[in-house]
C-alpha cells in the first residue's frame, strides 16, 4: 500500500460522520476474491453502501442510502455474500439477497438476541460464520450458515467472555478478553468444524520487544492491533489521557512511525543502522521525580517528537549499545502487558492446519525479549554463521546415522484401521433366493502415504460353516437406495456385478439406519477416488425410476477409439433432490423436471441444498371379465391376471393394501378414476379388450371380453437438493443447446413442452442466470411431448401424435425459429422421444425401436429417411460429439432380465455415425440419463483401416 486515498461522504444526505465501517472481499486485484464491497454506518444510524468499487477505481464512485428496519450502531460484513448489523434495540438484522451480481442485496431480516434479556453489542460475520457478543460479554456463534440461507439456524453459547471479536478470510476468529484484555485466538477452526476448540492466548509483543521475537509472524500476516494505555503509565508528552496506538508489523523498516519511545528503540535496534537519526537540539520537560527527558525528533517532519531518557554523559547517543540500553525500559513494568482494545484479522488467510508459533506465556515477555535480543548482539555475523553451519552438519549426520540406515526396514506399524459393524438382511446370491440375517462390516485403513481406503465384509452361515463376501470401496462403482414398503434396502454394485446385473443387496433394519450406511460409504468412495465438491460441467446425469439423482465424472478414453472405457467401470454418486427428468450442458447449466412438471435449476453446490418437494401418482388397476349371465364381474377365470393389480398384472394390489413408494412418501389424496390412460376410456373410465394381455381401446366391441381401469392416488415427498423452483409453468420435457468447446455463445437456447403440450423457449439463459429470465410461446397446430436442440440450433420435436417436425431458422437473431416442417415418421411407427446431437438426430417410438435419421447435410438439414438402429430402447441421449447412450429397457443378465440399463454405443464415427454394438453399464431400474454436457475431446489413434474421412457439421 503506497498512500491512502480519502473517500469523501455525501455531506448534502449524511451531515454526520462514520462510526462504523465494514468491506467484505476486499483486494483491488484484476480478479478479486469475494465480493467488492464497501458498508459503513453514520452516527446517525443510517447504512451505507459504496457504489463503482473495482480496480481501477478502489474508492468507489458513490454512497447509496440503504433502507433500515431500525437504528444500526455496528455492521460486519465478510469475504463472501454475509452482511450482518446489530440495531440500536440490541436486535441484529441479515441482509439477503447478496451476490455477485446484487452485492448490495434485496431486503433485510430480522434475527433476536441469542439471550431475550440482554442485547447484542458486536457481531462479527466470515465466509460461513457468524459470531456475536451480547452486552453481558458471552460469546455466542451461528449454526447453519451459508450463502444460501445467511440467517443461519440458531445459536450455541460458547465458552469465554469477550469485548470485542473479529473474523478473518478463512473464518478464523480473533477476540479481545473481557478481563485481561488479551489478544485470543480461535484454535481448531476447520471447513468441518467451523466453531472451533478452544480460546489461546496471542503472546502480542510490545515495540520494544517486537522486533527479536518469533511471534512477529502474526503481524506479517496481516493482523492488526490497537493497544490501550492506562493513564498512569501514558508514554506520550501531548496528554495525559488514555492513548490508542496502531501497529502495523508490515511498515518498511525505513520509516519511523508515530510510535512511543520504547518502540523507536525498538526500532532503531532491528535495523541495526550506524548512522542515528537524533536532533542535537534538546528540550528538557519536567516529570515524576525531577526526572528530564530529551525530546528526540527524525529528519522527517511529519512525525510527532518522541520521549528518551536521558543516556549517561559517557555513553554515546548514536551508539547500538546505548539504544539498547534505553530499548530495556518498559512502560508497564517487569510484570506488565498490555492491554488491547481492538484486533482485525480481516486480511489474515490462516491455514486450519498450519503450525502457528504464536502461542507463548503471555508473563514475563519482556525479559524474553531482553534476554533474546542481548545474547543476539553478543554475536557477530561471522560467529552466527559458523555456528549455524556446525549446528547443521550435526544435525545431517544424525539424519543418518538414525534414519538413512534403517530405511530398508519394514515399518513396524504400516496402516492405521477403523471398523463399522452391523447386523443386516443380506438377498442370498444362489437359489433359493431368500432374505439371510447376516452382519455387516467396514473396515476402513489409511496406507502409509495417507491414502484412505476400505473393505465391506458380508459374514454369513452356510450349512453351520462361516463365510463371507467381501468387496472393495475402490472398486465399487455405485450405491443405490432401493426402498419400497417392506425393507430398507440398498444396492453395492461392482464392475463383476454390472455385467451379472446382480448387485449385494442388503437390508437395514431402519431407514435411518440405511443412509447412515448410504452416507458413510458414498463418502469413502468419494474420498478414495478423489471426488469432492459439486458436478464438473462435463458429468453425465442420469436418474432411476424411483427419483433419485446420480452423476458420474466422464474421462477423456470414455468415447476413445477403438477400444474405450467400458461404462461399468463408471464410478456414479448421488445427488440430493427428486426429479423425473435432467438435462445439461457444458457451459455448467442444468434443469430438471419433477414427476409433478414442477421446472427445477441446478444451483451449483451439494453441500448446501435447498427444500424441493415432489408429487406423483401411484397406479392400481380393476380388472374385470365378461360373464354371459352377469355380464362384467371381478370373478375371472384360473388363468387370469389379479382383479385388482398393478399395470403388468402379475402383482396384487388393492386400495387397502396399495401403500406409498417409500416411507419418505405421504399421501395428499384420495383415490380418483385416472381418465388420462394412454387410448382413451369411456365416461367410466373403462379400457376394453379382447383378453389379458392385449391393445386397449375406450369404446366395447363385440368381441370385447376384459376390460380394465386405472385408479390413482398422489403421493408428496419432502426433500433437500441443490434445485431451485423455475415458476411459474409446469414443464413434460426440456432440451438445453450443448455447447462445444468452440462455442462462444453468450445466450444459451433452452426450449420446453409444458405439461398441455405447449412449446415455449426459454429467454435469457446464461451462465450466470441459467434460471433465464421469461418465457416465448411459440405455436403450434397439435399438442407436443419431446424437444431436442443441436449443437448447430437444429431443433426437433415429437407431437403426441408420433408425427415428428423439424424447426427452421433458429438462429440467435430468430431465437424461436420461423415455421415448423412435418418429417413422416418410420413406416407403421409413433415416435415418443427425439434427441439431437451436433450432425445426427436419433429418435425412439412407443414400441422401443431406435431410429436414426440418415441423409442429414447443412443444406437439407431435414435429413431423407429414416434407418432402423435397436430395439429394446427406452430412452435416449445425444452429446455434443453425437456420442449415443440410451436407457435399455431389457438387458439380459446372468439370473433375469434387468428392465433400465444404462448402455453405450461403442463404434461411432464420421463413416459409421449410427454405430456398431452396445456397452452395458449401470442397471436395472434406471430411467434417464443426459450426456449431453459431456465435450471431453478423446484422444485420437491413427487407423490405418480408417480413411480420412470429411467430417459434415451444421453451421451455428
Amino acid at each position: 500500500m503506497d498512500s491512502w486515498a480519502e473517500i469523501p461522504c455525501q455531506k448534502t444526505s449524511l451531515p454526520d460522520p462514520f462510526s462504523d465501517i465494514s468491506c467484505g472481499g476486499w483486494e483491488i486485484t484484476e480478479e478479486p476474491r469475494g465480493l467488492l464491497s464497501l458498508w459503513a454506518v453514520s452516527l446517525q444510524g443510517k447504512v451505507w453502501y459504496r457504489e463503482g468499487i473495482h480496480h481501477h477505481n478502489p474508492e468507489g464512485s458513490m454512497w447509496q442510502d440503504i433502507t433500515l428496519p431500525g437504528e444500526v450502531v455496528q455492521i460486519s460484513c465478510g469475504p463472501g455474500d454475509l452482511v450482518w448489523a446489530v440495531l440500536w434495540e440490541g436486535q441484529m438484522i441479515v441482509r439477503e439477497g447478496v451476490s455477485r451480481n446484487n452485492p448490495r442485496g434485496s431486503s433485510w431480516s430480522v434475527v433476536d438476541s441469542p439471550d431475550p434479556d440482554v442485547a447484542v453489542m458486536h457481531v462479527a460475520v466470515g465466509v460461513n460464520v457468524v459470531w456475536a457478543l451480547t452486552k453481558d460479554n458471552k460469546v455466542w456463534f451461528r449454526r447453519g450458515v451459508n450463502p444460501h440461507n445467511p440467517r443461519g439456524s440458531g445459536w450455541i453459547s460458547m465458552v469465554g467472555e469477550m469485548i470485542m471479536i473479529n473474523v478473518g478470510l478463512n473464518d478464523q476468529v480473533w477476540a479481545i478478553g473481557s478481563e485481561d484484555r488479551a489478544v485470543y485466538f480461535r484454535q481448531g477452526v476447520t471447513a468441518s468444524e467451523l466453531s472451533g476448540k478452544t480460546w489461546k492466548a496471542i503472546a502480542v509483543l510490545r515495540d520494544g520487544d517486537r522486533s527479536h521475537s518469533s511471534a512477529s509472524s502474526q503481524q506479517s500476516a496481516g493482523c492488526y492491533f490497537s493497544e490501550s494505555h492506562p493513564p498512569s503509565v501514558s508514554s506520550g508528552v501531548e496528554s495525559d489521557t488514555e492513548k490508542t496506538e496502531e501497529v502495523n508489523i508490515d511498515t518498511p523498516k525505513s520509516h519511523i512511525p508515530k510510535v512511543t519511545s520504547d518502540s523507536f528503540i525498538s526500532q532503531l535496534v532491528s535495523d541495526r543502522d550506524p548512522v542515528c537519526a537524533v536532533d542535537p537540539q534538546e528540550e528538557s520537560i519536567p516529570e515524576e521525580g525531577d526526572k528530564k527527558l530529551d525530546v528526540v525528533q527524525t529528519v522527517d517532519p511529519q512525525w510527532s517528537n518522541v520521549d528518551l531518557e536521558v543516556p549517561p554523559d559517557n555513553v554515546d547517543t548514536c551508539s547500538l549499545s546505548s539504544l539498547a540500553a534505553l530499548a530495556m525500559e518498559d512502560p508497564y513494568g517487569v510484570d506488565g502487558h498490555p492491554l488491547w482494545a481492538w484486533v482485525s484479522g480481516g486480511g489474515c488467510s490462516v491455514d486450519s492446519h498450519s503450525q502457528l508459533n504464536w502461542f507463548h506465556s503471555t508473563m514475563n515477555t519482556s525479559l524474553l525479549a531482553q534476554s533474546v535480543q542481548s545474547l543476539s548482539l553478543s554475536f557477530t555475523s561471522a560467529q552466527m554463521a559458523t555456528w549455524r553451519k556446525q549446528i547443521f552438519e550435526q544435525l545431517g549426520e544424525r539424519t543418518k546415522r538414525e534414519v538413512d540406515e534403517f530405511r530398508h526396514y519394514e515399518q513396524a506399524v504400516e496402516q492405521c484401521v477403523w471398523v463399522k459393524k452391523g447386523t443386516m438382511q443380506w438377498w442370498r446370491d444362489w437359489k433359493p433366493h431368500k432374505w439371510v440375517d447376516v452382519h455387516f462390516a467396514l473396515e476402513q485403513f489409511s496406507g502409509p502415504e495417507g491414502n484412505k481406503d476400505g473393505i465391506l465384509f458380508v459374514y454369513y452361515n452356510y450349512y453351520e460353516e462361516k463365510k463371507y463376501l467381501h468387496t472393495f470401496i475402490n472398486e465399487v462403482t455405485i450405491l443405490v437406495p432401493v426402498l419400497n414398503d417392506a425393507k430398507h434396502t440398498f444396492a453395492i454394485y461392482t464392475p463383476e456385478r454390472i455385467q451379472k446385473r446382480w448387485p449385494i443387496r442388503v437390508a437395514a433394519a431402519t431407514e435411518e439406519e440405511m443412509h447412515d450406511w448410504l452416507a458413510l460409504l458414498s463418502a469413502l468412495c468419494c474420498n478414495a477416488r478423489g471426488i469432492r465438491g459439486p458436478p464438473s460441467k462435463q458429468a453425465i446425469w442420469s436418474i432411476t425410476c424411483k427419483g433419485d439423482i446420480f452423476v458420474s465424472e466422464p474421462t477423456p478414453s470414455l468415447e476413445a477409439m477403438p477400444y474405450p472405457t467400458p461404462c461399468d467401470q463408471m464410478f456414479w454418486h448421488q445427488i440430493g433432490g427428486h426429479l423425473r427428468v435432467v438435462e445439461s450442458n457444458s457451459v455448467g447449466i442444468v434443469w430438471g423436471i419433477g414427476y409433478d412438471h414442477t421446472a427445477w435449476v441446478y444451483g451449483g453446490s451439494t453441500e448446501h441444498g435447498y427444500t424441493q418437494t415432489d408429487v406423483k401418482s401411484v397406479y392400481i388397476y380393476e380388472n374385470q371379465r365378461w360373464n354371459p349371465v352377469t355380464g362384467y364381474t371381478n370373478l375371472g377365470l384360473p388363468t387370469d391376471r389379479y382383479m385388482w393389480s398393478d399395470a403388468s398384472g402379475l402383482h396384487e394390489r388393492t386400495k387397502t393394501s396399495t401403500k406409498p413408494p417409500s416411507p419418505q412418501w405421504a399421501w395428499v389424496s384420495e383415490w380418483a378414476i385416472d381418465y388420462g390412460v394412454s387410448g382413451g376410456t369411456d365416461p367410466e373410465g373403462w379400457q376394453y379388450a379382447a383378453d389379458f394381455p392385449a391393445w386397449y381401446h375406450g369404446y366395447k366391441n363385440m368381441n370385447d371380453f376384459v376390460r380394465r381401469r386405472r385408479w390413482a392416488r398422489k403421493c408428496k415427498v419432502t426433500t433437500t437438493g441443490p434445485w431451485q423452483e423455475v415458476p411459474p409453468i409446469q414443464l413434460s420435457d426440456v432440451s438445453i443447446m450443448p455447447c462445444g468447446p468452440d462455442n462462444d455463445a453468450d445466450v444459451i437456447p433452452v426450449w420446453a413442452i409444458s405439461d398441455k403440450g405447449d412449446v415455449l423457449c426459454r429467454l435469457g439463459v446464461t451462465a450466470l442466470t441459467p434460471a433465464g429470465t421469461s418465457w416465448l410461446h411459440v405455436g403450434t397446430d397439435r399438442p407436443f411431448k419431446s424437444i431436442s436442440i443441436g449443437a448447430a440450433r437444429q431443433l426437433w420435436a415429437i407431437a403426441r401424435d408420433g408425427s415428428a417436425f423439424f424447426r427452421g431458422s433458429v438462429f440467435p437473431q430468430t431465437p424461436a425459429g420461423e415455421c415448423w416442417y412435418h418429417i413422416p415418421s418410420p413406416p407403421k411407427q409413433k415416435l415418443k422421444q427425439v434427441s439431437v446431437g451436433r450432425t445426427s438426430v436419433f429418435v425412439v417410438d412407443d414400441n422401443g425401436h431406435l431410429w436414426y435419421r440418415k441423409g442429414l447435410t447443412p443444406g437439407y438439414p431435414q435429413g431423407s429417411s429414416w434407418e432402423y438402429v435397436s430395439n429394446n430402447v427406452r430412452k435416449v441421449t445425444v452429446g455434443p460429439f453425437d456420442q449415443v447412450w440410451i436407457i435399455a429397457d431389457k438387458v439380459q443378465g446372468s439370473h433375469s432380465l434387468s428392465h433400465g440399463t444404462v448402455c453405450h454405443r461403442l463404434g461411432i464415427h464420421p463413416l459409421e455415425p449410427k454405430g456398431q454394438s452396445w456397452d452395458y453399464g449401470i442397471g436395472g431400474g434406471w430411467d434417464h440419463i443426459s450426456v449431453r454436457g459431456n465435450t471431453m475431446e478423446p484422444p485420437h489413434f491413427c487407423l490405418s483401416a480408417l480413411a480420412e474421412p470429411r467430417v459434415t457439421s451444421f453451421p451455428s
